[in-house]
């Protein structure tokens, strides 16, 4: 009875410790920053309304100086609206490492912050989901911005 016993601790026990290990090896977060291009087209409603697309362009850098995204580049597909000074946007990007795996997200916010869901990838990246805060600032009046953004992810 007592071997049953033991068999049965270890069983459970090495279950326990593989799903604890499992779930901290699989989940996470990391932080980036990204200067962007935007390449597009506005058009003007009146003096107070604008619409527009675009294909913002850029480089992106792990805040760590290392690890996922970093020293990689990144595309979008954007769509915007301004009426009296509050803006909208919605997009989708494909962020890629310096080895070539790509990250693919959809954003959505205000003109100047919103929220990155992931909504697929390749290599390293592939069947991760998650989510995570984005923020960007104007650099000038020539098309240039920069943006911080966090994501929390979950791997398969």
């Amino acid at each position: 009875m007592n071997k049953i016993k033991y068999i049965l601790i270890a069983l459970f026990s090495s279950l326990f410790i593989g799903n604890i290990a499992y779930s901290d090896g699989h989940s996470g977060s990391f932080s980036f920053h990204t200067g962007w291009y935007f390449d597009g087209n506005v058009m003007v409603i009146d003096e107070n309304n604008l619409m527009g697309t675009g294909f913002p362009k850029g480089a992106t850098f792990n805040d760590s100086g290392s690890g996922y995204l970093h020293n990689g580049e990144a595309q979008c597909v954007a769509t915007f609206t301004m009426n009296n000074g509050v803006g909208k946007a919605k997009g989708w990007c494909a962020w890629a490492d310096n080895d070539g795996d790509r990250l693919f997200t959809e954003f959505s916010g205000s003109a100047y912050n919103g929220e990155n869901i992931i909504t697929g990838g390749t290599g390293k990246f592939a069947g991760w989901t998650g989510s995570g805060p984005w923020a960007c600032e104007d650099l000038g009046k020539f098309g240039s911005s920069s943006c911080r953004q966090t994501l929390n992810y979950t791997k398969p």
